[in-house]
């Protein structure tokens, strides 16, 4: 489904600062800063300010169609969202975040907390932080030479 399906679905319509982020984090293979977007925004001749770009990001999550992702230095970048629950496995090394679908049944643990705390939790975020399969053999390669 194309991205401007998408926000048709959310009921929004496709404004060119939303066609310029979602095309930009269409085409990135790891998540990028507001920042970022909005330098790739300029780079590419797209005249979209960097308030314009936090604020496109913000109302493009409230609607599940970007996600906030983490890495090991707890800034946070942006990545386009599949439909359904979904979490991320994040590449400490390179960056590279993949989306994988979620389990459904958390409940055990959400009862656990609830129980223990008082918490009722009503949504979470679940992200993974590792080497990618290429860190790992990079990594592999460089404890072999030294």
């Amino acid at each position: 489904m194309s991205f401007k399906e998408k926000l048709n679905q959310a009921g929004l319509r496709l404004t060119r600062p939303r066609r310029v982020v979602m095309t930009i984090l269409e085409d990135a293979t790891i998540p990028l800063s507001p920042q970022r977007i909005y330098q790739l925004a300029v780079d590419g001749n797209n005249e979209v300010g960097l308030v314009t770009v936090y604020r496109t990001l913000d109302l493009l999550v409230d609607h599940n169609l970007v996600r906030r992702v983490h890495d090991h230095n707890e800034c946070h970048g942006y990545v386009l969202a599949s439909p359904g629950h979904h979490h991320h496995l994040v590449c400490r090394k390179c960056g590279k975040a993949i989306e994988f679908t979620g389990t459904a049944d958390l409940s055990g643990l959400l009862t656990s907390i609830h129980e223990k705390t008082g918490f009722s939790v009503d949504e979470h975020i679940l992200q993974l932080s590792g080497l990618c399969p290429q860190c790992q053999k990079e990594n592999m390669t460089h404890d072999r030479e030294e």
